[in-house]
Parts: structure tokens; sequence; C-alpha cells
């Protein structure tokens, strides 16, 4: 048979030397099948072109056809006084083989999440990942899901649910130390530590962050050290880590915590107040890479 009889949107395939795309109702023939564009920050290297958006921007196709895309979402705030859960990394998204036509497509970069879940990040409507879920915290007590799950607060334990292949869910607070502690925030290589399973400190870790796009990293100047988006430690009296990829550890004794680093999607640390505070760290921001062959 020629073709697929199944297809999903966007799938593509090739016939009789043309590649074709499956528009969600009838294939179609996208040429050559290498698409071109202008937009965002541009560099050539390795036999790709890159355009990179560190804040929402147009890319503008000149040549329609295919694209590889990379997404990710905005990190999430970590919650707040002691107990607290760190926030969830921003859900990644990889896709190769994405058609676009000729024209404008909105690039969408979701802001960290302050004392919130982080946003969402989007090429048109082609591709979206989900912002990281909020760390439990004092004033709702809510643990949000989201790309990866804020971790759960220690009086509630709970984490936050991640997305199926954007992120993982937060770690499990810890009700039994003396002020609580704090589950770590999910990050997109892994869940984020229960509270009463990290022995050194009783704050759960962030969960990983990945360096699978290493090479996009290294091409376009971002990330850290080769990792995106890592979830953000737990918080009590001592503090939950972070490993890279922007996500921060939770602030130990009565600190404010740190914010996670821009357009990397990394969730916030949980903070450690002693006063009735009302907010939390913010998660990174997130990011958009286009490349295609050249």
């Amino acid at each position: 048979m020629a073709f697929p009889t199944s297809p999903s949107t966007n799938d593509t395939h090739s016939y009789g030397g043309t590649s074709y795309l499956w528009n969600g109702t009838a294939w179609q023939s996208n040429g050559s099948g290498t698409g071109a564009a202008t937009g965002g920050t541009v560099v050539t290297t390795g036999g790709y072109k890159y355009h990179t958006f560190t804040s929402s921007g147009t890319l503008t196709v000149t040549t329609p056809g295919l694209f590889e895309v990379l997404v990710i979402a905005g990190g999430g705030g970590g919650g707040w006084q002691y107990g607290s859960g760190g926030g969830g990394a921003g859900g990644v998204v990889y896709k190769t083989g994405v058609y676009l036509a000729s024209g404008s497509n909105t690039v969408t970069v979701g802001a960290g999440g302050s004392s919130a879940s982080g946003g969402h990040s989007s090429i048109g409507s082609a591709v979206k990942a989900i912002g990281g879920g909020l760390g439990g915290h004092n004033t709702t007590y809510a643990v949000l899901g989201g790309g990866s799950g804020g971790g759960g607060r220690g009086n509630v334990r709970l984490p936050g649910a991640g997305v199926s292949g954007q992120g993982y869910q937060g770690g499990i607070g810890d009700p039994s130390a003396q002020w609580w502690s704090g589950g770590g925030g999910g990050g997109a290589g892994g869940v984020g530590e229960n509270a009463s399973t990290d022995g050194d400190s009783l704050n759960g870790d962030g969960g990983l962050g990945i360096n699978t796009y290493s090479a996009w990293a290294t091409a376009t100047s971002t990330g850290d050290s080769g990792y995106f988006a890592s979830g953000g430690g737990g918080n009590s009296s001592n503090a939950g880590s972070a490993s890279a990829g922007g996500g921060t550890a939770g602030s130990g004794g009565s600190g404010a915590g740190t914010n996670a680093t821009a357009n990397t999607g990394g969730g916030a640390g949980g903070a450690y107040y002693t006063g009735a505070a009302s907010s939390g760290m913010a998660g990174g921001s997130g990011l958009v890479i286009v490349r295609y062959a050249v």
C-alpha cells in the first residue's frame, strides 16, 4: 500500500521520491521536505541552522517543509514557609518532521512561575509544552501538577503529577520532622525525591534534568551545562538539592531561596520562612528552538 492508512496529524511519508505530510484530513506534498525560516536568534553550526527564542516572538517560514522543534515550558515556583515543596520543571517536548506552512508562526515562551505554576511554551498549534507545577506551600496547601509536578508540602504530603512524555511527578512531603519536610519538584529526567527517603536532610531533592539535547544547548549557548528542566529542592530546616538543569535547591534555615535559571525550565526550590510569608521563588522561564539542515 502506497500510504499508511491510519496516520496521525503531521506524520510524514516518502513515496515516489516526494515527501508527503498528513494534515489531519489528507496527504499533501511538501516538496523536498526541509523548510527554511527567519526569526529569533539565528546561528548556523554543525550542518544545522538554529532559531532560538528566549522570549515570545514570531518564526516566519520562507520555505514550507519539515522542521525539528524543541519546546521547553516555564518551571514552577517553589513553595513557601516551612516544609514547602520544590517547583516542578517545565515540560520538555521534542518533535522531528514538524510541517510548517509558509507565513508567520507565533512562538510563545512560558514565564517561570512566581508563586504559581510555570507558563506554557508553544510554536503555533504544532507543538506545546506544559508549565511546571507550583510546589506545596502554606496559603492553600495546593500542590499543582504540570509538565513536571510540584513537590508536596510536609503536612499535606501529596505531590503534583507530571504530564506523560514531558516530565515526572514531584516527591512526597514528610510530616514527621519537627518543621515538616518538603518533597522535591519533579524534573524532565526523573521523579522528585520523597522527603522521607532523603537521609541527609529529610528534604526531597529535585528531580533530574535531561541532557538529551546537549548538542542544541551547545550550539545555541543555552541550558545549564548541557542540561534542561530539573526540579527544585524541597525545604525545611535543611535544604533539598537540585541537579543540573536550571532548578535550584531549597533554602535551609530561614532564607528566602533563589530563583531558578532563566530559559532552562528549571523549578525553584522551596523557601523557608519563619513568618507568614505569602510568596515563593520563581521558576526558570522556558525556551523554544527550531532547527533544520542546511
